[in-house]
């Protein structure tokens, strides 16, 4: 998979230059990687590490996009089924489409940045493809420094506290219509459904930027040219 990446960026690199492949350009390994890094063209690096987040951003919008259509419409759907149930069961009913409004709150506020960061390091090469050593080293310092946060910002997402965040919620919900209404089967439902959903969701996230550091932080990006 990283031979292919390292193909598709030749290309890539060629496109750019106005005459031919261009001369590499020599930039310095980042602090905690192997020194030999800083054989590798800089050129291929900053285009590799483009390829990468712009895979796993799009990898991140279809996540958001699917769980976050897929409890919209399970909370719309709760609220269409009040008028046809009992009087006394629709606070059920409301409670479970207010926990899935709760529930894409995140996906709204706080995507992974690494939606953000892709076409943001994309726009800046396609605007300004780097012409020298400089330009070079600099934009890649930039895009080494966006894989570390993108990176982080993923093993955030799935913290234990993004665990024990998601199983407290529940349990709330679990307890506001067992000892609030006394509705303790409905409370059973609405609270190990949402668990199972909030667990399914930090599970599916994607994590190729993750992936991604530890390669190029880990010289398995070199090695593979």
């Amino acid at each position: 998979m990283r031979r292919s990446a390292g193909v598709a960026l030749a290309s890539l690199i060629a496109a750019v230059s106005a005459g031919g492949r261009p001369r590499a350009a020599t930039c310095p390994a980042p602090a905690g990687a192997p020194a030999t890094l800083a054989a590798v063209d800089g050129r291929e690096r900053l285009f590799w590490i483009s390829r990468q987040l712009e895979v796993d951003a799009r990898r991140g919008r279809v996540w958001a996009m699917g769980w976050g259509v897929g409890i919209g419409a399970a909370g719309a759907a709760s609220l269409m089924a009040v008028p046809f149930v009992a009087p006394s069961t629709r606070v059920d009913w409301y409670t479970s489409a207010a926990t899935a409004a709760v529930g894409v709150v995140p996906f709204l506020v706080s995507p992974l940045s690494v939606t953000r960061d892709a076409p943001k390091l994309r726009g800046l090469l396609d605007a300004a493809p780097p012409e020298d050593d400089a330009q070079t080293c600099a934009l890649l310092a930039r895009a080494e420094h966006m894989l570390r946060d993108d990176a982080a910002n993923e093993r955030l997402q799935r913290r234990w506290f993004i665990h024990a965040g998601n199983l407290a919620f529940n349990a709330g919900v679990f307890l506001f219509l067992g000892l609030g209404f006394h509705h303790w089967s409905a409370g059973a439902v609405n609270g190990l459904a949402g668990a199972a959903v909030g667990e399914a969701i930090i599970f599916t996230q994607p994590t190729g930027v993750i992936d991604a550091e530890r390669a190029y932080w880990g010289w398995g990006y070199a090695a593979s040219f």
